[in-house]
């Protein structure tokens, strides 16, 4: 669809123009929440300074929406087809994606008031879910598809932690005997290398998942739904996205910075060098495979594999309870919200 095409149906359908607005505020607080995750042990090994390294988030994150999409759009087919929004018609499928994305933006923000770094993928899972539950039931889960959540959930820990162990421990047997300041040239330069890998990953799968939603409100007023097998995601959509995530990262990212690359491990930088390249590659597996996960979820998993090599003491538990605490409340917390904005906005608006 082209951009002049999209914006008459826009500016032809309110309810429309608010959904897209909704889910363009939430690739904002995905941006401030979400994307300086990637840059995160960059800044705080003193890799690159915060504005060098959120101008390189944006610029990444661009690349990856664009590159992998055109590799595979797998995770913004699962995200379209994820719920059943039953036989419903489009104005009323419109109400319940602009409720979703409502809690969405709620639900994140509350979060970012207390610095703790919300997955927004899983609340754009949840928030989806619940709204899409609040008009249809139960019968609103699309297993086959909702289940590769879960499965992401396993394979980003196992992934994440193990990737990240094995690496950091490799790096620290080969340069065991190195002259180590001899070898921070070396590692600031891969480290700033793997937070750029971690960026393009991050637009890859955050990208393609509030991509996904965008085009699912073009589909239902399409009254092709989330049947759509195959579909073509628009280069003006994938620069607008990268753009608005790019301005969210500028506005908040240095709490969440602190918060994930200072609080919970004290990092060097063959340690960020490898949490990067470990959650990249974590990342890129998901992504081929459709398995929609967590960027945040991934990269402090690999954070705490690197912290294990060294010692188990060296993680902070609070810190990671914390974060642990959040996932765990996000899917019935948000899906929740997001069920009871539903109904709200149903009253109001239907």
């Amino acid at each position: 669809m082209e951009f002049l095409e999209f914006w008459s149906q826009m500016t032809a359908n309110p309810l429309l123009f608010v959904a897209v607005m909704l889910t363009l505020g939430v690739i904002l607080v995905n941006g401030w929440t979400d994307a300086p995750n990637a840059i995160a042990t960059c800044v705080v090994t003193r890799c690159m300074p915060p504005q060098a390294a959120i101008l390189m988030a944006a610029v990444f994150n661009f690349f990856g929406v664009f590159i992998m999409t055109k590799i595979s759009n797998e995770v913004a087919v699962t995200i379209t087809r994820m719920v059943d929004f039953g036989e419903n018609d489009g104005k009323t499928v419109i109400i319940v994606l602009c409720a979703a994305m409502s809690a969405i933006v709620i639900w994140a923000v509350l979060a970012w008031l207390f610095g703790i770094p919300t997955s927004e993928s899983h609340a754009l899972i949840a928030g989806l879910t619940g709204g899409a539950m609040a008009l249809n039931g139960t019968d609103a889960i699309v297993f086959d598809e909702w289940v590769k959540v879960l499965y992401g959930i396993v394979i980003s820990v196992v992934l994440g932690f193990g990737l990240a162990w094995l690496i950091c421990k490799l790096v620290t047997k080969l340069c065991f005997h190195a002259n180590r300041p001899k070898t921070e040239p070396f590692f600031k330069g891969a480290q700033i290398a793997g937070a750029a890998a971690m960026a393009f990953m991050h637009g890859a799968q955050d990208g393609q998942k509030f991509m996904g939603i965008i085009l699912l409100c073009v589909f239902t007023l399409q009254e092709t739904g989330a049947g759509a097998a195959t579909f073509t995601i628009p280069m003006w959509l994938m620069v607008v996205c990268s753009l608005i995530m790019g301005g969210g990262t500028a506005i908040g990212g240095k709490k969440i910075i602190k918060s994930v690359g200072m609080d919970m491990v004290k990092l060097e930088k063959y340690q960020g060098f490898s949490a990067d390249i470990a959650s990249a590659i974590s990342l890129v597996f998901c992504s081929v495979c459709g398995l929609p996960v967590s960027t945040t979820h991934v990269k402090t998993t690999s954070i705490m594999g690197v912290g294990a090599v060294k010692r188990i003491s060296a993680i902070n538990f609070g810190v990671v309870k914390e974060m642990v605490m959040t996932w765990i409340l996000t899917f019935p917390g948000c899906g929740l919200l997001a069920f009871m904005v539903t109904k709200l906005f149903l009253l109001i608006f239907n």
